[in-house]
């Protein structure tokens, strides 16, 4: 297969803007729009939101295998579900944020937790599907460490775009702070279920002639599928997890992204009541954040090719712990500097982080890809939609978990969503919970990623072994 021309890239990469714009909005921002604008309990809105995750993460396999077995002459296996996808995700995003705060508590949990049930179901038929074209669209193991860079770099522009619409429709106002503003949050809910459509429309049609090019391997027989279909997802996604190779990766991933549900659901309290910062200090501040992630992806694909991924993947991760290691000396030392002085010194810790979580949102994903790819060469069997399920199931559980014991932490330590100033208990339990939160995580991680084995010589010859038998059968 011809290697990908960089208008693919951009094109597949893309995709990941619309999308992540959409999951960066929710990620950041509705934790705090549901407790301190709807006023609705700590608890209830952290199990609203560890349901959806759940549900997501359940729904993965199902899409997943659904689209390794699927056909279309229009759009082939990949794009038909990411077609309907791009269109529910836009429409659901924004009913999400029309909640009337007057309404009873109960009516705003169920309209809370029924429009996330079913965003998170567009979610996964765009993402899970989208993964797996990554995977199929990649000729070789350097072109996939390319293909996640694009894409990664898009995700992270995503996960900025909610900063940026942050700072245009949530101004600072004389005597308050913008992010208390629910016009705010309607204004960019339309903007990014705008740009979910534009990118979502580009990457499907920008991809369809290579996506439909691709060489999918023999697919069971029809009898079969219908006999082994859903038992036979459950049977693969207890062996990935028991897989020497699968194994790590999947959990290793699912436990690093949990630092992510500290500092970004936790991220709007604490940098709000904890440091005190404005509507436009915390974009600004997440806005470093990404930016470094984004600086730091060209370093992380150098690396990964001089020294292998998993060495690269350890470097990053050790840069993760300094940067909240600095991080978490500002949130100690806060009552002794000026807002303005505590802001500057943030920024460069905050930035550290970034630059670690680059390598995090990228290198994972192709080290996972290169296990599949073997598994495809050896079994003769595409599976990337299945297979990228069952890594975005055991990091939804996961994230769900901790999101909901999020939520119960914030009753535990009496956040009180009607109070514009929090006790200085509640301030200093928050940093504690987002630092040592971010912390395990990160370490955990490291210790399940240490367990990986799969190296380049190892997918390079797997892939020489096909070429040279494709060769052969055509020649």
């Amino acid at each position: 297969m011809k290697k990908l021309t960089a208008r693919t890239k951009l094109c597949y990469g893309i995709g990941n803007l619309g999308y992540g714009t959409v999951a960066q909005t929710m990620n950041s921002f509705i934790m705090f729009f549901g407790t301190s604008i709807l006023g609705i309990s700590g608890s209830l809105v952290g199990l609203a939101i560890a349901i959806s995750a759940l549900w997501d993460g359940l729904s993965d396999p199902l899409i997943g295998y659904l689209s390794d077995k699927s056909k279309n002459n229009f759009f082939g296996k990949r794009l038909n579900f990411m077609f309907v996808a791009t269109f529910g995700i836009a429409i659901f995003n924004i009913l999400l944020w029309l909640i009337p705060s007057s309404l009873p508590m109960g009516i705003k949990f169920v309209w809370m937790l029924v429009s996330l049930l079913i965003i998170e179901t567009f979610n996964t038929m765009f993402a899970t599907p989208y993964v797996a074209l990554g995977i199929d669209i990649a000729p070789d193991y350097n072109e996939q460490s390319s293909v996640q860079g694009y894409k990664t770099v898009f995700f992270i522009l995503g996960m900025i775009m909610p900063s940026l619409l942050m700072i245009i429709f949530m101004p600072q106002k004389a005597g308050g702070q913008g992010q208390f503003n629910q016009t705010g949050y309607i204004h960019i809910a339309l903007v990014t279920s705008i740009l979910c459509l534009i990118c979502g429309l580009i990457s499907i049609f920008g991809t369809i002639k290579r996506a439909k090019a691709c060489d999918y391997l023999p697919q069971p027989s029809k009898t079969k599928k219908q006999k082994n279909g859903l038992w036979k997802v459950v049977n693969e996604f207890f062996y990935a997890l028991k897989s020497e190779n699968y194994g790590p990766i999947i959990l290793g991933y699912s436990v690093a992204l949990i630092s992510s549900a500290f500092l970004i659901s936790v991220g709007m309290h604490l940098f709000t009541y904890s440091y005190h910062f404005n509507s436009v200090q915390i974009p600004i501040i997440m806005a470093i954040l990404f930016l470094s992630a984004i600086v730091s992806q060209p370093v992380w694909i150098y690396l990964s090719n001089r020294l292998d991924k998993k060495p690269t993947l350890s470097i990053a991760l050790t840069i993760i712990l300094l940067g909240i290691g600095l991080t978490s000396v500002t949130f100690i030392f806060r009552e002794f500097l000026t807002n303005p002085s505590l802001f500057f010194l943030a920024c460069p810790c905050i930035f550290i982080c970034g630059f670690g979580t680059g390598a995090l949102y990228s290198l994972p994903i192709s080290m996972y890809a290169d296990v599949i790819t073997l598994d495809r060469l050896k079994s003769g069997e595409n599976k990337s939609a299945t297979y990228s399920g069952f890594m975005t199931l055991a990091f939804n559980i996961a994230n769900s978990i901790a999101l909901l014991i999020i939520g119960l932490l914030l009753d535990l330590i009496k956040f009180d969503s009607s109070q514009p100033v929090q006790a200085k208990s509640v301030q200093n339990a928050l940093g504690f919970i987002v630092f040592v939160g971010c912390a395990l995580s990160i370490a955990l991680s490291m210790m399940l990623f240490s367990k990986y084995k799969v190296k380049r010589a190892d997918v390079l010859k797997a892939q020489m072994r096909e070429n040279k038998r494709q060769n052969v059968k055509n020649g």
